[in-house]
């Protein structure tokens, strides 16, 4: 889930589009977010009742230049970077709700996402002599977790989600989430059903495109509603990658959804993403895969795959249903 990062390549040019409408809304919070009570298991055939699930967005520690850049344009803030990865992950989850209600499954479900504001990481606990330098991934996510129980914002059901700025942060990579705080709703060791993800768009936006943004933020926001049963059950393996898909366009091109963004190329640098990921993979067991022999050209779209949406709405089924 988190390749490596090498401190030197050249700059890659900074990206960018037009916000569209749903992004702007989703960048000044909409509606007031509305969490969801965790319920025990239960068969996915019996989970059909109102379901609420909520995302919280943090941005991490902005550079100087990123802050001036923002405000000369006016903005509230956030650079358009990290406006589109929220609106992104809003879209993913309007596309799992659109999903599950054509299917007559999580009757009325509300998904959400709102702004949780800026983050400067508490000291972590686990935190190295190394960690000064260049912080661990563990450092990020343990500081990132001692601030939002400073802030007394852990509710047991939510996913929150840290876009940082770390693009020479090879410890870091991507981005990625780490047990005890990998799953909405998973509290089994007592400490939290809250989920923490982090997702680098400082690295995806210097080595690659604002496409991988979008892609990686809704990546890591999803890996916190795909546990390894369910998607075993719905893909033969138990590696939520594996959910996604790469299919060709023409023969030289491959579109790749959010779940197979960094995995979906050859093990190389430049191949897909800049970076390889590190985690499993296997794309024989890809949703859909075309192959990467001849493919020059990496295009990725934010739809999600049919399998990572039947995955999301079972597990919501199951750990959110009433």
């Amino acid at each position: 889930m988190t390749p490596s990062l090498p401190t030197r390549l050249a700059d890659a040019a900074e990206s960018g589009r037009v916000v569209s409408r749903r992004e702007v809304l989703a960048a000044v919070g909409g509606a007031a977010a509305v969490s969801w009570s965790r319920a025990d298991a239960r068969p996915m055939a019996d989970a059909t009742g109102d379901t609420s699930v909520q995302v919280r967005v943090y941005s991490g520690s902005l550079p100087l230049r990123i802050r001036l850049r923002s405000a000369v344009a006016g903005s509230d803030g956030w650079p358009p970077a990290l406006r589109d990865a929220l609106g992104a992950v809003d879209d993913a989850l309007e596309q799992v709700r659109d999903y599950a209600r054509e299917r007559s499954r999580l009757e009325s479900p509300d998904l959400r996402v709102e702004r949780g504001g800026s983050v400067r990481l508490a000291r972590s606990a686990v935190q190295r002599p190394s960690d000064v330098v260049v912080p661990s991934f563990e450092a990020v996510l343990d500081g990132f977790h001692r601030r939002l129980r400073e802030r007394d914002a852990l509710t047991g059901s939510t996913c929150h989600l840290l876009l940082c700025w770390e693009p020479l942060n090879y410890r870091v990579g991507y981005g990625g989430t780490l047990s005890p705080n990998a799953h909405v709703g998973d509290d089994a060791d007592g400490t939290s059903g809250d989920a923490l993800t982090v997702a680098n768009v400082g690295a995806s936006e210097r080595w690659d495109s604002r496409d991988v943004t979008r892609n990686m933020a809704i990546h890591e926001t999803l890996h916190t509603f795909l546990s390894a049963d369910v998607v075993e059950a719905v893909g033969g393996s138990p590696c939520d990658h594996d959910l996604g898909e790469a299919v060709r366009v023409d023969d030289e091109t491959l579109r790749i959804s959010p779940m197979a963004s960094a995995y979906a190329g050859r093990e190389e640098i430049g191949a897909g993403t800049r970076f390889h990921g590190t985690g499993c993979y296997d794309h024989s067991a890809f949703h859909r895969h075309g192959g990467t022999e001849g493919v020059e050209n990496w295009t990725y779209t934010t739809d999600l795959s049919e399998a990572t949406l039947e995955g999301v709405t079972r597990y919501l089924e199951r750990t959110a249903g009433p």
